[in-house]
């Protein structure tokens, strides 16, 4: 595993364990056994993992992901923590690194901003631009269904659009809060909008996310 996938990998099964298997997330209906379960099915059950896109097999991912929910919650938390068998495509360095680092970063937040004590992480600045990048590249997909245009920019001026059109709202923020608004965690980002009063709600509102 690569440096920024492993480190929040381990990151992210230290907060699951820490909260315990009844805590509330930010992902709608689940607890934080559900999500460890999510992340588990994702990297082992490639053969289930495909109805988190593919609706057809939305079914037995979803009887899957119950099953590995009824697990024990110390082995789900160690099953995170090991990390995908060597026969997996997460396995590999630079599949974990693309695939992994914004995946485990985003389920950290969903258990830490779900807590009514929670503060804002502090990242380093390399962390925040390998953020930056993989936000750039996805900003289309996340901003897809966004009801008007959306453009997102960090307070340092780079900016990312993620959904052409008019009205247009801008999104200022670090990259991590960009990153939260865009996956469909608008409540939880700290940033500022900009644009026509009615657009930016429309914004906050909007289906955002892959």
């Amino acid at each position: 595993m690569s440096t920024h996938a492993k480190r929040e990998r381990l990151l992210l099964a230290d907060l699951l364990e820490a909260a315990g298997p009844e805590a509330p997330t930010l992902c709608a209906g689940w607890k934080t056994r559900d999500l460890a379960a999510h992340v588990v099915v994702r990297e082992r059950r490639g053969d289930a993992a495909g109805g988190i896109v593919i609706k057809p097999l939305a079914a037995r991912l979803e009887r899957v992901q119950g099953e590995f929910a009824a697990k024990p919650y110390e082995e789900l938390i160690q099953l995170i923590r090991t990390g995908p068998p060597r026969m997996s495509p997460f396995a590999l360095k630079q599949v974990d690194e693309a695939a992994n680092t914004v995946e485990f970063f985003l389920h950290s937040e969903d258990v830490r901003r779900a807590q009514p004590d929670w503060t804002p992480r502090e990242l380093d600045p390399v962390f925040a631009d390998a953020l930056w990048r993989r936000l750039e590249s996805t900003a289309k997909i996340y901003g897809r269904k966004s009801p008007v245009g959306l453009v997102l920019r960090r307070p340092n001026g780079q900016t990312a659009v993620a959904r052409k059109g008019t009205p247009v709202v801008t999104a200022t923020g670090e990259p991590a809060e960009l990153l939260l608004f865009a996956a469909g965690r608008q409540d939880a980002a700290r940033l500022e909008l900009e644009g026509e009063k009615e657009a930016v709600e429309r914004a906050h509102d909007a289906d955002l996310g892959l």
